[in-house]
């Protein structure tokens, strides 16, 4: 007797489609603007793109894009390149493009209200003045989205805030970003793995003291 093939194979399952996680760093593109405080969001896309040891990136919805592989999930790291007040439109264009839920999209931003170099994640909420922030609430008409608030600090004396974001971090405050960055960076790979309410718990509140 001839068995039918179906007695011999069974069907495979299907494939579940992996869907990447959009870590978005605000700040203002060009060399002038590297060091300032407004961009420490792309200072954290380059710290984690150093960390997972990425190379390659490209022009991709107005941002600069890298793709990288953390512990089975892709991540897109971006940095927009139309200038901090119209960051939305980049982001939007990812978020479109890939067809990313909101909860698989982290944007990461200087905040005036935060000390500086403290840290907090949250999920959501109004812009808090950051011009950014605001343009991508604008862009995917709604606030629900993770956010990674990396604090700069209020201006000193009467310093107009406009002025004091595009001043350029001093020597002495590097080292204390730098350490700032691997924190952050940690705790988005933590939001990637484990999730945000997990990123919370483990990383807001201030840095531990040496």
């Amino acid at each position: 007797m001839i068995k039918k093939f179906s007695s011999f194979f069974k069907p495979s399952e299907p494939m579940t489609e992996i869907i990447p996680y959009l870590i978005v760093g605000l700040g203002n593109p060009g060399r002038e603007y590297a060091q300032t405080r407004h961009n420490i969001g792309f200072m954290l896309v380059d710290r984690i793109t150093v960390r997972l040891n990425t190379r390659g990136m490209k022009l991709q919805s107005k941002a600069i894009v890298i793709t990288a592989q953390h512990e089975g999930q892709k991540l897109i790291l971006a940095k927009p390149q139309t200038f901090m007040n119209l960051s939305g439109q980049a982001t939007q264009g990812l978020v479109r493009f890939y067809k990313l839920p909101l909860d698989h999209v982290l944007i990461a931003h200087d905040d005036l209200d935060l000390p500086f170099c403290n840290i907090r994640i949250r999920p959501g909420g109004g812009a808090g003045g950051q011009k950014g922030v605001k343009s991508t609430i604008d862009q995917l008409g709604t606030p629900e989205f993770a956010r990674l608030r990396l604090g700069i600090d209020r201006p000193p004396g009467r310093m107009d805030p406009a002025a004091y974001v595009l001043q350029e971090f001093s020597q002495k405050e590097l080292q204390s970003v730098s350490e700032t960055l691997d924190r952050a960076a940690e705790a988005a790979l933590t939001w990637v793995t484990e999730g945000l309410n997990a990123a919370m718990n483990k990383f807001n509140g201030a840095p531990e003291t040496k």
